[in-house]
């Protein structure tokens, strides 16, 4: 009897065993369905970040690129032809208007002046002439001893005569302008920036001199530095701020420690359609002369802020059909698209103008599935995880 009786024990606790498993198995099924429907019910609403509109600030600072020229800047080409006989004025020269910064050797011009001078005195002869016969037929008219049309005929050869001799006075005129050309001056007060010639270089009428390869450039280049004016392309977004009044504030690499002030001059009212930015100019007193011209110059502009402008990350802006938008949160976590005016941009942060309050939550970054109408679920992001570093910096700035 004892050997059965081992048998079902070891039966019925193989039995109590595999239901107990059994048992465990469906417990363990029925939990998992659970905490899969929970997850699936918790994965139906996202998880996003929220943030706030923040006040632009009061000021608005940007930094450009700049280039420094002189107030008045000449370059000076040759008028007449012929050979350098001397220049008298080197790079860097102070110079006053008139000076006399070269002069050139005309044979050519030289020959041609006589000529018009020998041609006048030939016509000065011929009215001669012709005056004083005229005169003497217009008496022989009055006692009849001519007929009527030979004292026109000589009346007509004394103007006639009178034509050609103010034609050759206006051409000696025309040679005694270009001979005044042979010296080649300064047009005001100044600073030769740029000499292109030597001694013997050939320079032609309305060009420069000629080099090699027969292009030609101008002979002197003389700056007024006394003042200078400041080149700045402004982007279009900003071009709302330039307006009279506004001081830049001026850097050069020559002298980085010193800061120059740059007082608007004008602006160009039209925008280059390659680059999308206006050209404004400003001008910088420059009587110690430190600052020369084509320098390189780095700009920064401040200027009052609009009011009423929020900033909020530019990775909140969702662009729909609808237009510029983003994505709000209300207190029922319902998320709700709104249209916004959008100004100036950046990596880090966009500036709205209209469409936003301070107490608005915003969705940084949301999901491309978000809907109107759906829940979401704010969470708190690690830092960084939604935030480009430029972002970063701002923040820690703040």
């Amino acid at each position: 009897m004892s050997v059965p009786s081992k048998g079902r024990i070891f039966v019925i606790l193989l039995l109590a065993v595999m239901v107990t498993d059994i048992g465990y198995l469906l417990v363990q099924r029925a939990r998992n369905a659970v905490r899969i429907q929970n997850d699936a019910t918790y994965d139906r609403i996202p998880d996003v970040a929220l943030v706030h509109p923040k006040p632009a600030p009061p000021t608005l600072t940007m930094t450009l690129p700049g280039t420094v020229s002189a107030w008045y800047e000449a370059p000076i080409y040759a008028q007449v032809s012929g050979y350098v006989k001397m220049w008298y004025r080197d790079y860097g020269a102070v110079v006053k208007k008139g000076d006399l910064l070269a002069e050139i050797n005309t044979p050519k011009l030289d020959a041609e002046y006589a000529q018009a001078q020998a041609d006048l005195k030939v016509a000065q002869a011929k009215y001669g002439l012709a005056t004083i016969t005229a005169t003497r037929w217009r008496a022989m008219g009055q006692s009849q001893a001519v007929s009527g049309q030979s004292v026109s005929v000589q009346n007509a050869n004394e103007q006639s005569a009178k034509a050609e001799l103010e034609a050759a006075e206006h051409k000696v005129a025309q040679y005694q302008a270009m001979i005044h050309f042979k010296n080649i001056e300064a047009p005001f007060d100044g600073v030769v920036i740029a000499r292109n010639i030597n001694v013997g270089d050939y320079v032609g009428a309305g060009s420069g001199s000629m080099n090699a390869n027969g292009t030609a450039s101008e002979l002197f280049t003389v700056a007024d530095t006394h003042a200078m004016r400041l080149f700045v392309s402004v982007p279009e977004t900003f071009s709302s701020l330039l307006r009279p009044g506004l001081v830049a504030k001026v850097t050069v690499p020559q002298f980085p420690n010193t800061v120059f002030e740059a007082k608007f001059l004008t602006i160009a009212k039209g925008f280059d359609p390659n680059t999308r930015t206006v050209i404004t100019e400003f001008s910088i007193d420059n009587a110690g002369q430190k600052l020369w011209p084509g320098s390189f110059a780095s700009v920064t502009l401040s200027a009052p802020a609009y009011k009423g402008v929020y900033t909020i990350p530019t990775g909140a802006l969702v662009f729909q059909e609808h237009g510029m938008q983003v994505a709000t949160v209300d207190a029922q976590d319902t998320t709700h698209f709104h249209n916004i005016t959008v100004g100036r941009m950046s990596d880090a942060y966009t500036e709205v103008s209209a469409g936003l309050s301070v107490d608005d939550r915003i969705i940084n970054n949301p999901p491309a599935d978000l809907m109107e109408g759906g829940k979401v679920r704010s969470v708190e992001p690690e830092k960084g995880y939604l935030s480009t570093p430029a972002a970063e910096k701002e923040e820690d700035d703040e």
